[in-house]
């Protein structure tokens, strides 16, 4: 499993999905399959179903178009089945991409989320408890990295700006 799929494994394990990865979806009539989903988190209580699809590749967006259309298609078209046409369940299609700059809303459908944001976000809320207090388990190890991260982020933050600085 490669790093973006591993850190949201573990991040939507952490929040109380349950993650299936790698998904094969549409029986095709010679026995193989329509195509893969890289991740696929549901949140029982929420009711919220979540189809990540993450990409380190440097595509132009048209190519990247292209790239997801057939796995957001697959999602939407094969998806619902697996909670029985549910109505109140909400699917929830994401493009995590690595990228600085400002990118496209959307890519086939889907919501594009950068890399940056989605680690945002992940900080963000580990910032709001302390790790005597609610340590992240042994079982993601990213996550709890990214944890140490937010703890020791008031003497990490120098060392980080001095980074970025320009060397003279």
């Amino acid at each position: 499993m490669e790093y973006l799929q591993r850190l949201a494994v573990e991040w939507y394990e952490y929040q109380g999905y349950f993650v299936h990865t790698d998904l094969w979806v549409g029986l095709e009539s010679d026995g193989s399959r329509e195509c893969e989903l890289d991740l696929v988190a549901f949140h029982p209580t929420r009711r919220h179903l979540v189809h990540l699809e993450p990409s380190f590749d440097l595509l132009e967006w048209s190519e990247r178009d292209r790239h997801f259309e057939p796995k957001f298609a697959a999602g939407r078209k094969y998806l619902h089945r697996l909670f029985g046409n549910e109505p109140q369940v909400h699917l929830e299609q994401i493009a995590l991409v690595v990228a600085d700059e400002e990118l496209p809303r959307t890519v086939a459908g889907a919501q594009v989320l950068r890399m940056v944001d989605f680690l945002s976000q992940m900080l963000e809320a580990l910032c709001a408890f302390e790790m005597a207090e609610e340590v992240v388990p042994d079982q993601w190890p990213l996550l709890r990295t990214l944890q140490f991260v937010a703890a020791y982020r008031g003497r990490l933050a120098p060392l980080l700006q001095a980074a970025a600085e320009p060397q003279t």
